[in-house]
């Protein structure tokens, strides 16, 4: 692709724009860590927020990504200082010693995969367009893609990554078409995925819910880019690196994600957790965050019916104390 279309390819609008920037309340001055950079769609405006005096951090493990945020931010925050990082936010330690800072006044992690990803069809992440499995976020860094998923795990633990990961009632069935089909040949494109899918659900329930094979692609791109450890990962870093005062605001558009945001802002937000017959707390568990958002936000019904991304997504934010 021709770097002429990168920032066409990646102006794709940012969801619950207005949520986030009200959530994170950044000052000017301030330095804000935008922890999915994409095409920087969130970090104009967060650029905008803290001003000259700021400090914008971006991380993507995207070159495109990587090139399309900084030509916009070239354009629409010429005066921000910035440090664009090339990573994986679950490195989100090492990406921040490397970058010098000592502390961050606001992260944000918008955790849906960034529609260009998607639209690639040589990326392999789409049902839509016959492409090689591939599924890696950073092709150069991750040596399992989705194709070896396929075709070298046992249906036991396929059936288990489409059922937890994927939330896929015919998860079993799937598992069963896929190892069944590969024993003929190796399954080694988007269209053989969907195809072996397909014939793992039952056609009545094929008519509905949107596309029969979302959910398992979904599951794959989960297990092979390994996303909810990395998520664990950032978050737990985020809440070590934020400053006094500092918010972690995070956009999750599955349930799963969403999970494991809520449990670990639930979990650094608890004080004693001393059992009630002990009358002096020998645990010294002390809470570190406030939980901003006690139930999510979501998006308002006209954003969704102007960017349908915005429809599963939902914002959980926390502050350190």
């Amino acid at each position: 692709m021709e770097t002429g279309s990168l920032t066409y390819e990646y102006r794709h609008e940012p969801v619950m724009l207005n949520e986030v920037l009200e959530q994170l309340a950044l000052h000017e001055g301030e330095v804000v860590c935008d922890c999915t950079l994409g095409g920087a769609g969130h970090s104009v405006k967060l650029a905008a927020e803290v001003g000259a005096t700021g400090l914008l951090l971006g991380i993507d493990q995207d070159d495109m990504a990587l090139a399309a945020a900084h030509e916009r931010l070239d354009r629409e925050a010429p005066g921000v200082p910035r440090k664009l990082l090339k990573g994986n936010f679950g490195d989100l330690d090492e990406l921040l010693c490397s970058a010098q800072v000592p502390g961050v006044d606001g992260f944000l992690f918008d955790l849906g995969v960034s529609s260009p990803q998607l639209d690639i069809p040589g990326r392999g992440f789409s049902y839509h367009e016959d492409a090689p499995l591939d599924m890696r976020m950073d092709p150069g860094n991750n040596t399992l893609n989705a194709a070896e998923v396929v075709n070298t795990y046992n249906e036991a633990d396929l059936a288990r990554i489409l059922r937890v990961y994927g939330e896929e009632k015919y998860a079993r069935q799937i598992a069963r078409q896929i190892v069944r089909r590969r024993a003929d040949a190796p399954l080694k494109t988007t269209g053989d995925l969907v195809e072996a899918v397909k014939a793992g659900i039952p056609a009545a329930a094929r008519r509905h819910g949107g596309h029969p094979a979302r959910k398992s692609f979904q599951a794959i791109r989960i297990e092979v880019n390994h996303e909810l450890d990395v998520l664990e990962r950032g978050l737990e870093a985020a809440v070590r690196w934020a400053n006094p005062g500092g918010r972690i605001c995070v956009i999750s558009y599955h349930s799963l994600e969403d999970r494991i945001v809520k449990r670990l802002f639930q979990e650094h937000s608890q004080g004693c957790i001393c059992p009630p017959d002990i009358p002096v707390c020998v645990c010294g568990h002390v809470p570190v965050v406030e939980i901003i958002t006690r139930k999510p936000l979501v998006a308002q019904a006209e954003e969704v019916e102007r960017n349908p991304r915005a429809r599963s997504a939902k914002i959980r934010v926390a502050r350190r104390l």
